[in-house]
């Protein structure tokens, strides 16, 4: 055998070129995974190459040190085809990086050898791009490429290192996924066929890379699951923000009702109960100036009476409606004061229990008006028809739920033998549950009776609407109202007293 060697040195590079003149004697090659021919061992010859697909070398037109050159290509599968194996071998003098579908595949940087890539499971049916980012240190440079395809019906892809390949200018972004050639990048130039100085015919080894996996996209990952999400997303926030204005509606037309019935209020203090005031004085005028035997005066009397009855219903209708009377204390309040005046004519003696968690959670007027009621129902049975000497009226709060108590120590009387028109039982249950609420009657003849009503509290206002601006309710001027004691005057450190 006759051999004739170069030593070519620039800078840290030495390059050891043989070229075989005379007979060729066969090379082994050692190899992992790296192919047919690498796997059992076959002796490798400059035509095995050949024939193995791999191309020529080649790079762009002019070549120079510390040169980077880009090298692009595309290729299709067909759409019916299945690969059966695709093996990929390439380098480049000095460094380059691979890129296939925009995806990194591996890098080289030497020369003297060859890199294998096993591409199987990255190649299915249609359109696909190469991308090579090769560096050349000195001197000479270029680059080796073969992709080989085995399709499932025998038939063979093959890209080489040619002409076909194009060379990307310098700042094009995005050429490593580009579907197609621009036209203004020029074609690679074919420097030397395989074999020829000043490179290598056989490599000093073959380097089987790492076989990578396809990228799994999941549904979450894909791009109609995320623009489905960005619209659901989209439509919350709009939805969110018309909750929002509803919201802030709502608050407003709170707030001007409260508004409107503070004014109502005031026209009832300052018309209707003055002139009620006014007409019961005169009636009293009239009367002290007739006889004492006078018919006249007698119904002057009755029409006095009658009016100071509406100056007291009035007074109930302005604490109904008055919106500064809407808290539980205030309520709790104006019962203990009601009962104690209610009772005071008769011997039934009055014991008060008000214990409240939230002394300002709101009752609204329906509210208000439903327990004003059942109460002054179920104290006026009292009086009628129980006999007691006592009476229990419990106010209590807890977790964000009201109980009404009232019992007294009377004869009671039989559930199921009552008349409902008489003692008002059903009248009271049905405006606890209109009002979403229980109204529970425990007694029997001869121990008493025992009336609880129940309901469930309202936040207070305006605790969800802290964005708006709270607005100041009118202060009324002072009323005819009668004047109550507030509950801690009339329960002493909140245990059962007598009134």
């Amino acid at each position: 055998m006759v051999r004739r060697a170069w030593t070519h040195r620039s800078g840290s590079k030495a390059l050891l070129l043989s070229v075989f003149l005379a007979s060729f004697s066969p090379v082994t090659v050692p190899a992992q995974n790296s192919g047919p021919a690498a796997d059992t061992g076959t002796i490798l010859d400059p035509d095995a190459f050949q024939t193995n697909g791999l191309g020529s070398w080649i790079w762009a037109a002019k070549t120079f040190d510390r040169q980077t050159c880009l090298l692009w290509r595309s290729f299709e599968i067909a759409r019916s085809a299945v690969v059966k194996h695709a093996q990929l071998r390439m380098t480049v003098d000095n460094e380059y990086t691979l890129y296939l579908d925009g995806r990194e595949l591996g890098r080289g940087a030497e020369w003297h050898n060859l890199s294998d890539y096993n591409v199987t499971p990255l190649l299915s049916p249609g359109r696909h791009t190469l991308a090579v980012r090769a560096y050349n240190d000195a001197s000479f440079a270029g680059m080796l490429f073969g992709l080989q395809i085995d399709l499932a019906d025998g038939q063979t892809i093959e890209i080489k290192s040619d002409e076909n390949w194009r060379i990307v200018p310098d700042g094009v972004k995005g050429w490593e996924t580009a579907a197609k050639a621009a036209d203004t990048w020029p074609r690679a130039t074919i420097i030397q066929p395989l074999g020829v100085a000043p490179w290598w015919a056989t490599p000093q080894q073959i380097n089987a890379m790492p076989t990578l996996q396809p990228i799994k996209v999941y549904f979450w990952q894909t791009g109609g699951f995320q623009v489905t999400l960005l619209l659901v997303c989209g439509l919350f926030i709009l939805f969110s923000f018309r909750l929002m204005a509803q919201l802030a509606l709502h608050k407003k037309e709170g707030v001007l009702l409260q508004r409107e019935r503070a004014r109502i209020a005031r026209d009832i203090h300052d018309d209707l109960g003055s002139r009620m005031t006014q007409l019961v004085l005169h009636g009293e005028v009239a009367q002290s100036e007739l006889p004492s035997e006078s018919n006249t005066r007698w119904q002057l009397d009755r029409i006095c009476q009658e009016a100071r009855d509406v100056l007291s219903t009035l007074d109930e209708i302005l604490w109904a409606v008055n919106p500064r009377r809407d808290t539980l204390n205030e309520f709790s309040s104006y019962i203990c004061a009601y009962a104690e005046e209610f009772l005071k004519p008769t011997a039934i003696q009055c014991l008060f229990d008000v214990d409240l968690e939230e002394s300002s959670v709101i009752l609204d007027l329906p509210l208000r008006r439903a327990l004003l009621m059942t109460i002054k129902e179920t104290l006026n049975n009292a009086v009628k028809y129980s006999g007691a000497s006592e009476l229990l009226l419990r106010i209590k709060s807890h977790g964000r739920r009201l109980r009404v108590v009232v019992e007294d120590n009377g004869k009671g009387f039989d559930p199921v033998a009552a008349k409902p028109g008489r003692n008002g039982l059903t009248n009271m249950t049905e405006r606890m549950i209109e009002m979403g609420g229980t109204c529970l009657v425990k007694t029997s003849p001869g121990h008493g009776c025992r009336v609880e009503f129940a309901i469930a509290l309202k936040p207070q206002r305006g605790r969800y609407f802290w964005w708006t601006r709270k607005t100041r309710e009118p202060v009324l001027p002072p009323s005819s109202e009668t004047k109550r004691p507030p509950v801690n005057e009339v329960i002493q450190n909140n245990a059962p007293s007598k009134c």
